[in-house]
């Protein structure tokens, strides 16, 4: 069992708050990540699951026991840092079994322990090396095969893959994704890196000043998000944000006039608020004539291979909104053309004045 639980959690740092009554569950065998901007809290409830933070307020439960005054090493947890952590004087072998040794384990398991670890991780050749003698890669995979020969309920990763190159990250985000598979145990990891949580949770938590603004499958937070913070956090380039004003709301169609502008008609229920943004995605806006959308001009084209990211400035405001383009397409496109952008009325999200989504 994996299970996680809080409930009412709080943070204080003298009189002020940094969590605000967090209530979450964890399933067991999920892999969970915790996405949001720097100093959203997302490290510090980490921590407090981890028991390397005092929980101020609330209950956190781990299979279903408080463990708020447990010692982190009672706890079944078991955490990998972002700084990896390791002791320079020892081996790798020393370095994950180390945790086992102070428990007292006999050596014939510890070993047996070890190897089964590396297996895992592939590195069962650099058993006898010391970090120093390590790549950046190979030192986050000792770090993670210090915590599995733990063998823990929930594993916790704080930023693991940060202080790689790009090119590491994506591959090490793939190897965690398989390591989750092979193992099937909890997996909480916290992460700034949208893209990380998108391609690597089975659910994501969205943080944002010490709250949680949204929890759901990766997909239906991209498609469904809540408000107007969730939809702007994922998704590179994020959401585009137009102004708009209600015209009519029927019972499964409301019709909303963009910028003053642009008609559009969406097929949703009558929302329970006054819309008052839409809500469009890069890859969901069309570049037509003026005449047919919002007009706009070309500002900057960026030309990323397989796709063109286009830039264009909305005359009289503030908007530049971003639109993802096929390289046919951009190739037609010239800074300071003047043309005209039709939002896809079937991948829209209606905003209220507070910046709530207006599902209906």
């Amino acid at each position: 069992m994996g299970t996680v639980s809080l409930q009412g959690i709080e943070k204080f740092y003298g009189n002020t708050k940094v969590v605000h009554g967090v209530d979450l569950h964890v399933n067991d065998g999920e892999f969970l990540v915790f996405v949001g901007p720097s100093g959203c809290g997302k490290s510090t409830i980490l921590r407090m699951i981890a028991g390397l933070e005092d929980i101020s307020g609330g209950t956190l439960a781990i299979d279903g026991l408080p463990v708020n005054d447990v010692p982190p090493a009672k706890r079944g947890t078991a955490m990998v840092f972002q700084n990896y952590a390791l002791y320079p004087h020892m081996t790798v072998a020393e370095n994950m079994g180390f945790a086992l040794k102070l428990a007292g384990t006999p050596k014939d398991s510890l070993k047996t322990s070890v190897g089964r670890a590396a297996e895992i991780l592939r590195i069962s050749h650099l058993l006898e090396r010391k970090p120093k003698a390590l790549s950046g890669g190979e030192r986050q995979r000792v770090a993670i095969g210090r915590a599995i020969v733990r063998k823990p309920a929930v594993f916790l990763f704080d930023e693991p893959l940060s202080n790689l190159d790009a090119a590491l990250r994506v591959q090490m985000r793939l190897e965690l994704s398989s390591l989750h598979r092979e193992l099937g145990t909890t997996m909480i990891y916290v992460t700034h890196d949208q893209v990380e949580a998108m391609t690597m949770g089975d659910r994501i938590a969205v943080f944002n000043s010490g709250r949680i603004e949204q929890v759901g499958a990766p997909l239906h937070l991209y498609e469904r998000p809540a408000n107007k913070f969730v939809a702007g956090f994922l998704g590179s380039p994020r959401m585009n944000f137009l102004p708009c004003e209600l015209v009519s709301a029927e019972p499964s169609r409301v019709t909303v006039s963009v910028i003053k502008r642009l008609p559009l008609s969406l097929n949703m229920p009558k929302p329970s608020s006054k819309p008052t943004a839409l809500g469009v995605r890069p890859e969901h806006v069309e570049v037509v004539g003026m005449e047919e959308g919002v007009p706009a001009s070309v500002e900057l084209l960026e030309h990323l291979g397989d796709v063109t990211i286009g830039h264009f400035r909305v005359p009289e405001t503030e908007l530049l909104l971003a639109v993802k383009l096929p390289v046919r397409r951009a190739a037609a496109l010239e800074v300071g053309m003047r043309v005209g952008l039709k939002p896809d009325v079937a991948h829209c999200v209606l905003f209220d004045a507070d910046g709530r989504a207006c599902h209906g």
